[in-house]
This record gives C-alpha cells, sequence and structure tokens, in this order.
C-alpha cells in the first residue's frame, strides 16, 4: 500500500515549541515535551482534549527527546539531565546527570530494556531502562568540526531487531555500533548535509537531523539538508540519502527543492515499500517516497517546523510535534497496482516561524 492521500483532523496549539512526543497503543493518550521544560499528556479522546502537566522538579531547559517504556517516559533535554516519568501518577521519579552538554535525542531498544542518549559532548550513553544504571559509553564522533568549531551530535536510532544502533553528527559523519559488543562495525559519510560559511559568518548548518534503518536492518536512510546559501536561513533543499550501510555504498540521493528544510525524521513503512520524512524550515513538510525507485508518491505540509512524529500501529495515523502545536493526521492508502496520485504540494500559510 502506498498513501495517497494525508488529511490533519486534530490540532492542539500551545504558546511553545514542541519537540518531542509519543502515544499510548490505542491513540487515546498523548504525551509531548518543548520548550518550556515541562512534560505534558493529552486524553486524545476527549471531545475538547486539555493537556495536563506531569509534576516534579524535572528538566531546567527545553526538553528534546522522549521514549515511553511500559508505565514510564524518559526524556532528555538541554539541560544534561535524563528523567524518568510515571506516566500513572504524572510525577517525576528519578533524574540523573546523563551528559555534560545539550542533551540532542534518545531512543529506545526494541525489547524495552535499554536506552540510547546523545548530546554536545559526541558521546552516545547507554543505559538501563528500569534502573537508570549507565551500560557504556560510545564515543566517536570528532568534538570539532573541520573550521574548528564545536560539533553536534544530533540523531540516533535502532534497528527493528535491536542489534544495530546508528549516531549521526553536524559534519555528515554516522557511525553504525553493535549493540551488544558496542563496538563500531561500520561509518557513513554525507559531506553535503554540512554547510560552511567562509565569508559573511563564518559559520556552519545543517548535519544529520534523522537516521532510520530499513525493516530487515540492511539499509539506512540519513535525513537532513542539502547545501544552502544563506545560513540565517533553512532555505536549503531536504536532502535524503540510502545506504547498504554493511557495504558502504548509497542506493538513493534525495534533494527536494519545494518544501526546503531539514528532515527531522524518517518513517520507513513496514512492508519496505515507502520512505516518510518530516522536518521543514518556518513551515512543515510530510514526504513519502517510493523505496525502490525514490520517486515523490505523495506530500503534504502546515504551518509550523515538525521536529517529530509518532506513528500508529497500523501506520495510518500520525502525531506531529511542531512549532507551537501538536497535531494528529490521518493516512490512507491505495494499492501498488494502482496509479499514485500527484503529489498535494498545499501549504498551510498562516503561521509562524
Amino acid at each position: 500500500m502506498i498513501p495517497s492521500t494525508l488529511k490533519k483532523t486534530d490540532e492542539w496549539k500551545s504558546s511553545e515549541i514542541v519537540f518531542c512526543l509519543t502515544h499510548s497503543a490505542d491513540l487515546k493518550q498523548l504525551w509531548c515535551a518543548g520548550s518550556d521544560f515541562k512534560v505534558y499528556q493529552y486524553d486524545t479522546s476527549a471531545e475538547k482534549p486539555e493537556r495536563q502537566a506531569f509534576e516534579g522538579e524535572g528538566h531546567t531547559s527545553y526538553v528534546t527527546g522522549m521514549v515511553r517504556q511500559s508505565d514510564s517516559l524518559i526524556t532528555c533535554g538541554y539541560d544534561g539531565q535524563l528523567c524518568w516519568w510515571s506516566i500513572s501518577e504524572k510525577k517525576l521519579i528519578r533524574k540523573i546527570a546523563a551528559h555534560e552538554r545539550w542533551g540532542r535525542a534518545i531512543a529506545g531498544s526494541p525489547d524495552a530494556t535499554k536506552i540510547y542518549t546523545i548530546a554536545d559532548d559526541m558521546l552516545c550513553k547507554v543505559w538501563d531502562a528500569g534502573s537508570g544504571e549507565l551500560l557504556g559509553t560510545l564515543q566517536e564522533h570528532a568534538a570539532q568540526t573541520p573550521h574548528h568549531f564545536p560539533s553536534m551530535l544530533y540523531a540516533v536510532t535502532t534497528s527493528s531487531d535491536g542489534k544495530w544502533l546508528a549516531t549521526g553528527d553536524r559534519i555528515g559523519h554516522t557511525a553504525v555500533w553493535n549493540t551488544e559488543t558496542l563496538e563500531k562495525v561500520a561509518e557513513i559519510e554525507t559531506p553535503v548535509m554540512y554547510t560552511w560559511d567562509p565569508r559573511a559568518r563564518r559559520h556552519s548548518i545543517g548535519g544529520i537531523r534523522s537516521l532510520a534503518f530499513s525493516p530487515d536492518g540492511n539499509e539506512l536512510a540519513i535525513g537532513g539538508i542539502g547545501k544552502i546559501g544563506n545560513i540565517d536561513h533553512l532555505g536549503g533543499p531536504a536532502r535524503l540519502e540510502v545506504f547498504d550501510w554493511q557495504k558502504g555504498e548509497r542506493r538513493l540521493e534525495i534533494e527536494d527543492n519545494k518544501k526546503k528544510g531539514l528532515i527531522e525524521q524518517i518513517i520507513w513503512s513496514p512492508n519496505n515499500e515507502w520512505i516518510l520524512t518530516a522536518g521543514g524550515d518556518h513551515n512543515g513538510f510530510l514526504t513519502f517516497y517510493d523505496v525502490e525507485t525514490g520517486d515523490l508518491v505523495h506530500q503534504d505540509g502546515q504551518s509550523g517546523h515538525i521536529h517529530e512524529i509518532s506513528v500508529g500501529p497500523d501506520f495510518d495515523e500520525l502525531f506531529i510535534a511542531a512549532h507551537e502545536r501538536v497535531a494528529r493526521w490521518t493516512m490512507e492508502a491505495t494499492s501498488t497496482d494502482e496509479t499514485p496520485p500527484e503529489p498535494d504540494e498545499s501549504t498551510d500559510d498562516d503561521a509562524g516561524k
């Protein structure tokens, strides 16, 4: 099945940037966090859902990543802290100092026993999801860019079988790790995703912002942004590269000059038919590509940069964390033996930066 239509069915606005979110298996509960340092819950089954804040002195800066493990939410943030929250009690239950610099993202193992965090100290740390015990530290990524400025570690993901872990940084370097031995098994370079301005700003932008393994774990999709003319804006093309990571061979190279900006997240369909990318500049995009050809099969957009999406168990509903809003989209699909419709290039124009 390939996506044929997307429809935004609900939207809940707020005054802050929503960076991360997750939901319950039945889609009736939604949890999110962002730039006001708090963690919230929405009852999405209610006629007019109102968010409820969790209690406790948790993060003291932006909350940038969230995973759910059983009755707990685990979050990371710019304060370098790692927080455990009880869902049933809606309160903080554990807080540890995880990183010395900004925490960027968190990923959970498929069996829910481990979590992986990354930060601008350029470390990936492995934790016991239940106890919070530090199990290992992966050190690979350079602390400085080639132009001697601090680098950043933006992206982390695991394969669906839990055997592989990938981490990606600001200068376009990806490392792939064996999760049992914690040894590096491969590396990939995507230098086009890093832009350096040597004249006007003496500054860089870009980097690997998203990673996703194929369902069989043999391929790795890497998302970011192409070369940027004015680095004060996200005016470059959304860029996706797909690799056979074990061979080090790139199979797909895609740039989108219509829906520009960073690819903040990649979702690979479980039947290996399409890849969904989400992100944006000041507006957000949802773009589906054919896995085999890289052809655009459907595209939509909304106001507000999309930072993260959470996909329902049947892959027909999406929850979206964006600038000053959380939204729910539904997706309808057609069989692959039908001719796909022309992409929808429409975008909401009412919002902000």
